[in-house]
């Protein structure tokens, strides 16, 4: 059988050199079956949710929280909901960070104990279009970047190429991405951020929608599903923590801050842009020595698609424990390039996206948490091959699914939009202002499960 490592390996490894950091001498598992390295404190996990906070699709998101032309959110409204969005969004992040600093497995091995290694295959697959879905994305913004600083319309196809080529030799070393992301990327990632947000500031904006807050929790929902995104990649990463409060409060602080900051500079960005998303990365190079921040931003997006080729190899790893893990994302690599290549522009499909994956991913936190903490998780969680099959932690997660769909259906096709519309009719229900999808997703799929196992037999789930 393959069993994932427990959580406790010791921080350093016997005979190594103090004077070498941790990260030098030690690298993620090529295998699942093989114990992860502790290498990670405070400082290396802060920097990597930093990092991965601040994004030039972030930017571009901007979008989804103004809301659509004539019927904008006020500029107070927005920054509300951005924060409140990220909170709330980022506290499911952290907690997810935490167990898997204490588990030291993967994201997808995790669900082992809550579904069973079988069922957990099932949020596995969800989670592999997921990553491969936002790897494209962030090869189309990098290249998108790319040909604003370099003022042409042409050579995407090559922009794409080279950042396809730079995220796949990233997921090769991943604790040394993270450790180059800690000691040089996250300072000038900063200085961008500072340098743009002084030059808007000074620049001013208008406020597109005075006292309006119509469609907050709507735009509330759309940065909670940015941040909920993480969270089937979290324990991917901080597995390798050296303490799960660390990886907790790291993971919080890190990607709050950065996400924050980043939307609202992309939402003043949008708005001297005259609210044009296509135009937004020219309120960048709109100001003196801009192109050059950009550039620094351009590039180090491909941080964001190292972390979700990473993840999607890390996902397959659920299925195929023993294969290495450089064969996975170097072919994940390739597939995310030759996909993005196809992609010419965002469309409305990005912000359907958006809407699946929190009617995903809400509903299935909500599952994870209450179990680990309320439910099965205090007895200890089986992770191994052979962990037996949790058919009951399926109906929560479909629940939560359902509620959430069923307040915002996700904007995927007419027909998918159609369905929920008819079920909307049969059961006489109406959205409100104040059905916030995320929240009541997430609070019915948490008692749902809490009754569930409630009903379990008691040691039926435990270790073996």
């Amino acid at each position: 059988m393959t069993a994932v490592p427990s959580a406790q390996f010791s921080e350093r490894t016997p005979g190594a050199d103090p004077e070498v950091p941790a990260e030098a001498r030690a690298e993620a598992p090529l295998t699942l079956d093989t114990a992860p390295p502790r290498t990670l404190d405070f400082r290396a996990l802060f920097a990597l949710w930093a990092n991965l906070g601040v994004s030039l699709i972030g930017f571009t998101s901007a979008a989804t929280v103004l809301g659509e032309s004539g019927h904008e959110l006020g500029f107070a409204a927005a920054v509300t909901a951005i924060v409140a969005g990220t909170v709330i969004g980022t506290a499911m992040l952290a907690v997810a960070a935490l167990v898997g600093a204490r588990t030291g497995a993967p994201a997808m091995a995790v669900l082992r104990g809550l579904f069973g290694t079988r069922l957990s295959y099932v949020p596995t697959v969800l989670n592999i279009v997921q990553c491969v879905g936002w790897g494209v994305y962030e090869l189309t913004v990098v290249a998108w970047g790319a040909q604003t600083v370099s003022g042409t319309a042409g050579w995407r196809w090559l922009f794409v190429v080279l950042a396809g080529a730079l995220t796949t030799v990233l997921t090769i070393w991943p604790l040394g991405a993270i450790a180059v992301l800690r000691k040089y990327v996250a300072v000038a990632v900063g200085a961008a951020m500072v340098y743009f947000t002084v030059q808007f500031a000074r620049q001013g904006f208008p406020d597109p929608g005075a006292g309006n807050w119509h469609g907050f929790l709507r735009a509330t929902d759309a940065v909670i599903a940015v941040s909920v995104s993480f969270v089937p990649l979290a324990a991917d990463y901080t597995r390798h923590a050296r303490s799960s409060s660390k990886a907790f409060w790291a993971t919080f602080s890190g990607y709050s801050v950065a996400q924050v900051w980043c939307y609202v500079l992309g939402v003043v960005a949008l708005l001297q842009s005259g609210g044009d998303a296509d135009r937004i990365f020219e309120s960048f190079t709109g100001v003196a020595a801009g192109w050059a921040f950009l550039l620094v931003l351009v590039l180090r997006e491909t941080d964001q698609s190292f972390a979700n080729v990473y993840s999607t190899a890390m996902s397959i790893h659920n299925l195929l424990p023993r294969v290495d893990r450089r064969v996975l994302t170097g072919g994940i690599g390739v597939l995310v390039t030759v996909l993005a290549l196809q992609i010419k522009e965002f469309t409305d499909s990005y912000y359907g996206f958006l809407g699946l994956i929190g009617s995903v991913f809400v509903p299935l936190f909500a599952v994870l948490a209450a179990d680990y903490f309320l439910g099965a998780g205090r007895r200890g969680w089986n992770l191994a091959q052979d962990a037996p099959a949790r058919w009951s932690m399926l109906l929560p997660w479909a629940v939560g699914f359902a509620v959430y769909q069923l307040l915002a259906p996700s904007g995927i096709g007419d027909w998918w939009t159609g369905f929920w519309g008819d079920v909307q009719r049969a059961v006489h229900f109406t959205p409100q202002a104040w059905t916030s999808a995320s929240l009541f997703s997430f609070l019915v799929a948490a008692l749902a499960t809490l009754a569930v196992t409630a009903l379990e037999r008691p040691g039926a789930v435990g270790r073996p």
